[in-house]
């Protein structure tokens, strides 16, 4: 019998109702709004917990992980990584995939010196404080991505250190991407022969990987581990991710636990078993030729809003390939609406799986009749 009272129940109801209505005004953050999970739901009745490894079964019957598998064969095969030579599993977003390759990368290197872009996600800076590792920050260009000769220059004064690169595959304020063939020219230039790669590729990764766009960020290109968030490209109603490594390096790390009956090698003990059967479910209904559509339209998205922007006088960029548009930043009022992220002035919308061209029209809408505000108060005033 429930418990709730008249008045809990309907805070329960206007907060649903909030929810639904702001996520109509949902185009400043990385997160796909336009799946259905609905076939799924019965599951949501049952304590799926993928704990341990996903490779090794466990006692802990009641979980997803041969859906996980076919998940992490899946982006694999995308990544392109050594045959018989990967490993990974599914996390909780973004910043565990990054902790993860970041302890891996210690354990290889325990005198190691993090390098990265201060425009790195704020979680890493987290990560290292809690790894206690060594880092140096590097200087970025002026569209995000690392300073190449402001590299060059701190890794040839710590050359002696083994170097461990933490590489940005799409900023978070501009979509930047870090150019690993450039970063491991400068380490061949520098004749430096200890060293690990990480990509954060949270929000990029799937569907610059699905284009193949450059610069290429994958196994083959020269990463070691990558960390990709799920719920942002595919889509989740939780946050999820992936976190893939070469195997030969993981396997330093893990020991067996009698009482689970598999081997501890994930940064959290128990997992969400729903997030894997998500993905598989998304990966599967949408297929490799429908998650690319997917981007290609995203990308349309951008550079449709990148050009509605610019046509009313805005001065609105992207990188190359982007889904992110960035611009100055517009009032306190806009950006609370529509929920917009903005750093140093800079604001911007990301045209994520979800977004619609009515939304986007309907912001421009907005900033117009913001901008025609301005122009009429500054005519008043003089």
């Amino acid at each position: 019998m429930s418990q709730m009272s008249i008045a809990d129940s309907q805070r329960l109801h206007a907060y649903m109702e909030k929810a639904e209505e702001r996520s109509k005004y949902f185009i400043g953050y990385p997160i796909a709004q336009d799946f259905d999970y609905s076939e799924l739901y019965p599951l949501l009745r049952l304590p799926l917990n993928n704990v341990g490894d996903p490779m090794v079964e466990s006692t802990y019957d009641l979980n997803s992980r041969s859906l996980e598998q076919e998940v992490l064969q899946f982006f694999a095969e995308l990544l392109r990584a050594p045959e018989n030579n990967w490993w990974g599993y599914v996390t909780s977003g973004g910043s565990e995939g990054n902790l993860y390759g970041l302890y891996v990368a210690r354990e290889l290197y325990p005198e190691g010196i993090v390098y990265y872009s201060e425009a790195t996600h704020y979680s890493v800076q987290k990560n290292i404080q809690l790894l206690n590792l060594r880092s140096i920050v590097i200087r970025t260009q002026e569209n995000g991505e690392m300073d190449y000769n402001d590299l060059r220059q701190m890794l040839q004064m710590h050359r002696d250190q083994p170097v461990i690169i933490m590489a940005n595959i799409g900023t978070t304020m501009m979509e930047a991407k870090d150019d690993l063939s450039k970063v491991k020219q400068i380490l061949r230039d520098l004749a430096v022969k200890n060293y690990y790669i990480h990509c954060d590729a949270a929000l990029a990764g799937t569907y610059s990987a699905l284009l193949d766009l450059k610069p290429g960020f994958d196994f083959q290109e020269g990463t070691d581990s990558l960390s990709i968030s799920g719920h942002k490209f595919i889509g989740s109603p939780f946050p999820c991710g992936v976190v893939m490594v070469k195997k030969n390096y993981k396997e330093r790390i893990g020991k067996a636990i009698p009482y689970i009956g598999t081997v501890d090698t994930t940064i959290s003990g128990s997992r969400n078993g729903h997030s894997p059967v998500f993905l598989w479910y998304a990966i599967k209904k949408l297929g490799r030729d429908g998650l690319r559509q997917r981007a290609q339209e995203c990308l349309d998205m951008a550079a449709y809003t990148e050009q509605r922007l610019r046509d009313i006088g805005v001065k609105a960029w992207r990188n190359p390939a982007a889904l992110t548009v960035v611009f100055p930043a517009p009032s306190w009022e806009l950006r609370w609406k529509w929920q917009i992220a903005t750093e140093n002035g800079h604001s911007h919308i990301i045209c994520m799986p979800g977004v619609s061209r009515e939304q986007i029209d309907e912001f421009i809408g907005d900033i117009e009749a913001e901008m025609k505000q301005r122009v009429q108060l500054s005519e008043v005033s003089a």
